[in-house]
């Protein structure tokens, strides 16, 4: 996919730190956001404090807007419980995965919520879960970004049951923002021109009769809005053509919700959620679903974030956890295994001792396993607090030693699994990143996955079954993964490329294997898909000679690049394996089926 208006406006808007509109018609209104490293083209406001501003991370938070702007025209939804609530009228009654009288708090049921939800097919590759909602319906899991999974869970369970919600940023004024229940808001108002909500959208929550005679009311409008970023809002699961605003339209009776949603998912990322102002770092054995995992590898720009789905304790002392993720471009949140969660929680990137690239930390990025703070009246002022009952699993953030322990801790406390398990969990891993090039043969992320895979491989077959990388290449290894190496991100043009597509893949492996066929008996690696002399003419060519000239997409700027102009990308021989004419002879790497 191309890039489109709405990216485009968002870069100029944080080039030239403008307060953009496209009109009362468009996906996304522009609201001058800044920031140094866009996540995939969108422009996303920057953490209100970094995790090492200790003083701003208390168990209590800092107080922020007056109750009153819950009655003004930007709110969203009306404030009716709040999280802490067991005994009310209301948190008496039985809900989507929990019974009456069940004496569980809101958070709570959040947590019972997103651990109920079931298992399925995804549309893609792989599992994801069905998405239930408090009115009967059902839906595939709608396809997302990995940070807007997290965001979206919660937001969307809060505007259900009337909680307060409201996430903390800064722009590039360095002004104080807060989106939530009651819109989009700073200390003196309405921010920019965001939507007065409450008189700008409809709500039909409270017409449940009027909805039984007339059926799920339709929002057109909202059924054509898009998120913001650098590639499509796609949701194939719910029917063709069908974006984000048609999801957000089918499970939302209060459709100021969904308005209110594409702004939260459009300019908020993981670097949001690791704001210490939004969440709070946990204990280990106090991990639960709903809970959100970060991985920073860098105090701004791009980072990973899943979802704690299910935690199991198989035995004493020990437990299981899976979790689910989204991805860039935006997929069905996918659903981690036990072993390759425990490999998410156990990585440096994780909120690890280690050091980055820069010799900073990873204890000091702001990873780790988190929980949501929850909004409370103090002072008659919203603030995002440390609930009470979760203050004893509360690690500060800037207890770096803590924080940085927290991985060995998971790794001990992680039910061991068997070497042929870890295996065929590594092997699960190599094969989503391959599944993931297949539809998006440029992403660089998906090489560096696959091969940060191949290494953990390595280190388990030499010790558990001893071999070497050879004979872990001869054996596992297929052809896609020498064409597509891993690239160096930073020097590589190719790395911000996120419009490619399976046609395309198709289009360079069918040139790869016409390579091979070509060089006899001799043994020529295949050529590495990457920018040469600033192009890609070699498969732009072969696909016009094949007939295939409409299915190259040709070269765009999706997410902020710093290296376009570069004219030879260079490949990342610190991340690849044994170099293909190196290996054995009979090694299955033209086989389709080469590593299953």
């Amino acid at each position: 996919m191309k890039t489109n208006l709405v990216l485009l406006s968002s870069l100029l808007c944080s080039i030239g730190f403008l307060a953009c509109s496209e009109g009362p018609d468009s996906s996304v209104e522009q609201l001058g956001v800044n920031v140094e490293d866009g996540e995939l083209g969108k422009s996303l406001f920057e953490p209100a404090r970094e995790a090492d501003e200790a003083k701003e991370d208390s168990l209590n938070g800092k107080e922020g807007l007056p109750s009153s702007v819950d009655s003004s025209s930007t709110a969203v939804w009306e404030v009716k419980n709040q999280w802490s609530d067991r005994d009310t009228v209301e948190a008496k009654l039985a809900g989507m995965a929990w019974d009456e009288d069940s004496g569980l708090s809101w958070d709570e049921k959040y947590s019972q919520w997103v651990d109920q939800m079931e298992r399925r097919e995804a549309e893609s590759y792989g599992e994801t879960f069905t998405f239930t909602t408090p009115f009967g319906k059902t839906l595939p899991a709608p396809s997302l970004e990995c940070a807007e999974v997290a965001l979206f869970l919660r937001a969307t369970f809060a505007s259900w049951y009337g909680l307060p919600f409201f996430i903390e940023a800064r722009d590039s004024q360095g002004q104080r923002l807060y989106l939530g229940h009651f819109g989009f808001r700073t200390a003196q108002g309405k921010y920019a021109n965001s939507p007065n909500f409450r008189t700008s959208y409809k709500d039909f929550s409270d017409q449940l009769d009027w909805v039984d005679l007339n059926g799920w009311p339709r929002d057109d409008r909202l059924r054509k809005r898009k998120l913001g970023g650098s590639q499509d809002d796609e949701q194939p699961a719910i029917g063709e053509g069908a974006h984000a605003g048609t999801y957000f339209d089918e499970i939302f009776l209060n459709k100021r919700a969904g308005y209110f949603m594409i702004y939260l998912l459009s300019y908020y990322g993981s670097v949001n959620l690791a704001d210490p102002s939004n969440t709070f770092n946990i204990t280990p054995e106090s991990i639960t679903p709903g809970d959100v995992l970060l991985q920073r590898w860098q105090r701004r720009g791009i980072g990973h974030t899943l979802v704690v789905k299910e935690v199991s304790r198989p035995e004493e002392g020990f437990f299981e956890v899976e979790m689910v993720s989204g991805s860039m471009p935006r997929r069905q949140p996918k659903w981690e295994n036990a072993a390759s969660s425990k490999h998410s929680l156990t990585a440096s990137k994780s909120g690890g001792t280690e050091l980055n690239n820069d010799d900073v930390p990873y204890a000091k990025l702001g990873g780790g396993i988190k929980r949501w703070r929850t909004p409370v009246l103090q002072s008659d002022r919203w603030t995002n607090i440390v609930p009470v009952e979760y203050q004893r699993n509360y690690v500060r953030s800037n207890d770096y030693a803590r924080i940085g322990a927290r991985v060995q801790s998971f790794d001990d406390l992680l039910v061991e699994l068997p070497p042929e398990r870890k295996r065929e969990a590594i092997l699960e891993r190599v094969q989503s990143a391959r599944m993931h090039l297949s539809m998006y043969p440029a992403s660089c992320a998906a090489r560096i996955r696959r091969e940060e895979a191949f290494q953990d491989l390595y280190e388990l077959e030499r010790s558990e079954f001893y071999n070497d990388e050879a004979d872990v290449d001869a054996t596992y290894r297929r052809l896609e993964d020498y064409v597509l190496s891993a690239l160096v991100y930073e020097e590589s043009k190719t790395c911000c490329w996120n419009s490619t597509t399976n046609e395309m893949y198709q289009v360079i492996m069918d040139y790869a294997h016409k390579e091979l066929e070509s060089m006899g008996d001799a043994c020529v690696a295949p050529t590495v898909f990457k920018a040469t002399n600033g192009g890609y003419d070699l498969w732009r060519d072969f696909a016009i000679e094949t007939g295939r000239e409409g299915q190259w997409v040709a070269w765009s700027e999706d997410e902020l690049c710093e290296q376009r102009a570069t004219e030879n990308d260079i490949i990342d021989i610190t991340k690849n394996g044994t170099e293909l004419c190196d290996l054995d002879p009979s090694a299955n790497l033209f086989s389709a089926e080469g590593a299953e």
